[in-house]
């Protein structure tokens, strides 16, 4: 493996950085932060986030993965919301790469351009009330009629829903009773039958909003069936691993931010007649934080270039999600203890981190389930 950038990839890496930066003072307007920030959306879009890793014919930049990370780690060490970031991270490998991956050629050129320009945003639901990571529980069913399906059911805290044009949907064609013939179904926005909820109130990543989807007796033709009838499965089983592997790459961006206003803090504030980073107590904190970015680093940049080489990343990819989760939310908290009351004032970036990372525990498989795929991975 070999990590060295490029002169092309640091320049890009760097306009990124500074790409990000100019969408702090939109993100702080008064449109922000209760609501999406569409405006910061399709800026992102124009410099051609929505679409990195997906081909140039299909209106995204055709970046391999190693750079596509990059890129979104740069971005968040530039732009300082972490709503956005996740927004556009579940929009990308939720929605675009699984049409890539397995939508046919009508598919992938109706709505891979649209996608990638931001002039669609995407969404992904799958998450019941009575079903999460056990997608065999799945209750919505999607009834085969001539040539169509009939839709009927819910979905629940399905990021960018509010706001999404498409939903890849996933559901069980079976009869009642038998065991689950999972279907994946791309689903426009104005649908007949397709109810999307307003956003729901929210702890931390206030800009991306989260919603319940109904559908009620909602007719989706069979040429929206993604990868094949009975492929479900497989289209969300290979979504959830991308999700794992990429939808945090931006939180290093912003863990890079966070040790860096640390260490200009802790060197700068003093108490007792000396800076508090020459309290071992603070300095420890501090050189966790570096610890935790390197590691989560090396991690995320490993499994991309594996993935660029076509390996199996399975492992690697709940590994990610494992680590880099459990690292932000950590890193977000010595932050904010580092800063001390100053932090705790409301809106103050610390308090705004520590709640957005919180989040990262939950969405994509918790902390407990990429557990459980890894300790059966290994064969435990």
């Amino acid at each position: 493996m070999e990590f060295g950038w490029t002169d092309e990839q640091r320049q890009l890496g760097q306009a990124a950085v500074e790409f990000g930066r100019t969408l702090n003072a939109v993100l702080q307007g008064p449109g922000h932060p209760e609501g999406f920030p569409h405006q910061a959306w399709l800026r992102c879009a124009a410099f051609g986030i929505q679409g990195l890793p997906i081909p140039e014919d299909l209106g995204g930049q055709g970046a391999d993965l190693v750079t596509t990370a990059l890129v979104l780690e740069s971005l968040g060490y530039g732009c300082e919301d972490n709503s956005l970031l996740f927004s556009i991270n579940a929009h990308l490998w939720s929605c675009a790469l699984p049409i890539w991956k397995f939508g046919d050629d009508a598919q992938k050129r109706r709505y891979l351009p649209p996608l990638c320009n931001g002039s669609m945003v995407g969404a992904h639901a799958v998450t019941e009330a009575g079903s999460g990571s056990d997608v065999f529980a799945i209750a919505t069913r999607a009834a085969p009629y001539g040539d169509h399906y009939v839709l009927n059911g819910s979905k629940i805290f399905i990021t960018n829903a509010p706001v999404a044009d498409l939903l890849i949907v996933l559901a069980n064609a079976g009869s009642a009773g038998e065991t689950a013939d999972l279907c994946a179904l791309i689903v426009e926005r104005e649908t007949p039958g397709l109810t999307v909820s307003r956003p729901f109130e929210q702890l931390g990543l206030r800009g991306s909003p989260t919603g319940e989807v109904s559908f009620t007796d909602c007719q989706v033709p069979a040429t929206a069936l993604l990868g094949g009838r009975g492929a479900g499965m497989t289209v969300v089983n290979t979504t959830i691993e991308w999700e794992r592997s990429f939808i945090l790459a931006s939180a290093l961006g912003t863990m890079r931010r966070q040790l860096e206003e640390s260490v200009t803090y802790a060197s700068s504030h003093r108490r007792f007649g000396h800076p508090i980073g020459k309290n071992q107590s603070v300095a420890n904190r501090i050189v966790d934080m570096r610890v935790r970015l390197d590691a989560a680093r090396l991690l995320t940049y490993q499994l991309a270039w594996l993935k660029d080489q076509g390996r199996r990343t399975m492992l690697e990819s709940a590994l990610v999600k494992l680590f880099l989760s459990q690292a932000f939310v950590e890193s977000s908290i010595s932050a904010f203890e580092t800063f001390g009351a100053q932090a705790y004032m409301a809106d103050t970036a610390q308090e705004r981190d520590v709640r957005d990372a919180l989040a990262s525990r939950i969405y994509s498989g918790t902390s407990d389930i990429q557990r459980v795929i890894i300790g059966r991975l290994l064969g435990l």
